[in-house]
């Protein structure tokens, strides 16, 4: 497909959105970047692929990471020199606008619908589900009992959400804020997939 479209996809966490992704990628021929992008972000700026892990989607990341027993060892002159947090972001941000330049892809989280919030050829999505149908999934996936699998989602949707509010001025899952949004439990994810594949097909007219 010769379109060059950029697909952002939000998402609850458990709701089934790296798949819908990954679906998505392959329907339209794009590049997927999940956490594809820490690796893209660390050989833009230099810094080891850990820093980025660390940081991603957590906005209290360098705080707690500064306290490591010789976590930036070679790279100790970026903290001395007010390498800050938000410098993680941007090396983030700029990786990301690079991609979506290159060519069609599907960006899941990292705040890429504000961080493509200029470009013309986006569609934003966000894709959420129930607790219960989010907590089966994440017991399914991790191995884990119902008390391990909620508290992973309650912890990292917060910090999800806290990230995503803090870097972009806006309420992360508000509906406003996306082209589409979506419960995947409805009709499961696979036809979701398509649901949203015809959804962007109409949007662009391809």
């Amino acid at each position: 497909m010769n379109s060059h479209i950029i697909i952002n996809i939000g998402r609850q966490l458990g709701s089934g959105g790296h798949d819908i992704g990954r679906m998505l990628a392959q329907d339209f021929g794009a590049t997927y970047y999940d956490r594809e992008l820490l690796n893209l972000a660390a050989k833009e700026s230099g810094l080891s692929e850990r820093f980025f892990e660390q940081n991603d989607e957590h906005k209290s990341f360098l705080r707690s990471f500064l306290h490591l027993p010789n976590a930036f060892s070679a790279t100790s002159d970026y903290v001395r020199q007010g390498f800050s947090q938000d410098s993680f972001f941007q090396f983030q941000s700029d990786a990301i606008r690079k991609a979506a330049v290159e060519g069609s892809c599907v960006f899941v989280g990292r705040c890429a619908d504000y961080v493509l919030r200029d470009f013309d050829n986006v569609v934003n999505i966000f894709v959420t589900a129930p607790m219960s149908f989010r907590v089966s999934n994440v017991m399914a996936k991790q191995h884990i009992d119902e008390t391990a699998a909620r508290r992973i989602i309650e912890q990292g949707e917060s910090r999800r959400s806290a990230y995503y509010n803090y870097y972009t001025g806006k309420r992360w899952g508000a509906a406003e804020n996306y082209d589409l949004c979506i419960d995947a439990s409805i009709l499961g994810l696979q036809q979701t997939g398509q649901f949203i594949a015809e959804f962007i097909r109409k949007r662009f007219k391809i």
